[in-house]
């Protein structure tokens, strides 16, 4: 009876961590070893000295963690004068699906504004920086072109820039930084998932990705920010790096994370990358596909966000298994994409216009259309890739 007892108790404490508002990928220890990577964050002692009697302003989300206590929390014990909260995609507790809006609103812990910089308010105005001395940045990246934090950074930066205000970015591990692949983005596809000519995985931590932007004159009019970077500690591009928390509601696992810039150019297809299930990322599918031995059917997990194929039985490929080849071979994946539009019945209406833009290309499409191997694809990348690498080298703060 009493080992009955425990194992319901244990299975309420998991259900509980699992509706979480962040959901728990690796738990984070509190204790510190030497040899443990630290995010920038953690190095709060070296930055607060920069804060003190100054207007501060966050660019945070649920990832903003030191340990297991936020950010903000953190800032306000030391008697940091927080003024406001900027917010991501996902929102400020990262809950938010991908696309849906997010609302300017107050944070209901400290009573803080919080103002989304998402949807059509992508940059913060010349007014919101009125009242700032310097801007934090600190969210957690997964290292791929479309991940919209990148962009948002720039935003931020450009605003910063404008206004001639500080902007403090506390670095976080890239758990894709191990390799670098894909095309490079053409700017005629410049949009708010794909900014500048860097390829879907760039090999680079955010803070990295902040002095590039700063110093290749990539702001807008070749502004230039008042940059500072507070690195990790303890890490190089090829550390392994669970993440504490998921970065998004649908990357839920390292082998989501690992998977993401393989088969997120489905998002441009009528392929399901299995949203509104329990393994979003990691499933992949569609109703008419021809082999029966693995299903799913999305269900709704918000009234604002209905995924595609809805209360639908799809049929499809678990791909869970497969992510840690990724991390092996160093590449894309690019044979998911081409076996699903080949199985795909209405070839005409496989690729939607959103494909480009997160391919950066209108090249990829074509390419699979008229049958090239996933080898001969990446082949074509070789050479700007090679460009890219060159100008990267620049501004690496790790090892590889």
């Amino acid at each position: 009876m009493k080992n009955t007892i425990s194992f319901i108790a244990f299975l309420l404490s998991t259900f509980c961590l699992m509706s979480c508002n962040a959901q728990t990928l690796a738990k984070e220890p509190i204790a510190i070893s030497e040899s443990q990577v630290l995010p920038g964050a953690y190095s709060i002692k070296e930055y607060i000295t920069m804060l003190r009697e100054k207007k501060v302003a966050v660019v945070a989300n649920h990832t903003s963690l030191i340990n297991q206590t936020h950010l903000v929390d953190t800032l306000l014990t030391y008697k940091i004068n927080i003024v406001k909260i900027f917010a991501p995609e996902h929102g400020f507790r990262g809950m938010a699906q991908a696309g849906e809006k997010v609302n300017t609103s107050k944070d209901e812990t400290t009573g803080l504004p919080i103002i989304s910089l998402y949807g059509k308010h992508l940059k913060p105005t010349m007014d919101e920086m009125k009242d700032i001395d310097i801007i934090i940045f600190d969210i957690q990246d997964v290292g791929i072109r479309f991940y919209t934090y990148i962009s948002t950074l720039q935003y931020v930066m450009e605003a910063c820039a404008e206004a001639g205000k500080m902007c403090l970015v506390l670095d976080r591990p890239n758990p894709n930084g191990f390799y670098i692949d894909g095309p490079v983005l053409n700017p005629e596809m410049k949009s708010f998932v794909g900014m500048q000519p860097i390829p879907v995985v760039y090999g680079m931590t955010i803070g990295e990705y902040a002095v590039m932007i700063n110093n290749e004159g990539w702001l807008q009019d070749s502004l230039r920010c008042i940059l500072k970077v507070f690195p990790c500690k303890n890490y190089t591009h090829s550390t392994r790096y669970a993440l504490p928390v998921a970065p998004s509601p649908n990357l839920r696992s390292e082998e989501a994370v690992l998977l993401y810039p393989s088969i997120c150019f489905f998002e441009g297809t009528p392929i399901s990358l299995g949203r509104g299930t329990e393994k979003p990322f990691t499933i992949i599918g569609f109703p008419a596909y021809a082999d029966k031995n693995f299903s799913f059917k999305p269900k709704s997990k918000s009234k604002n966000y209905a995924p595609p194929y809805q209360d639908t039985l799809c049929y499809g490929v678990n791909l869970v298994n497969q992510a840690w080849a990724i991390r092996e071979q160093k590449q894309l994946n690019l044979t998911w994409l081409i076996d699903m539009f080949n199985a795909y019945p209405d070839k005409e209406k496989f690729f939607w216009p959103f494909f480009d833009k997160l391919a950066g290309t209108s090249k990829l499409k074509e390419q699979i259309k008229q049958g090239l191997t996933a080898k001969d694809i990446s082949l074509t990348w070789k050479p700007e890739l090679e460009n890219f690498k060159n100008i990267r080298k620049k501004y690496l703060m790790y090892g590889e």
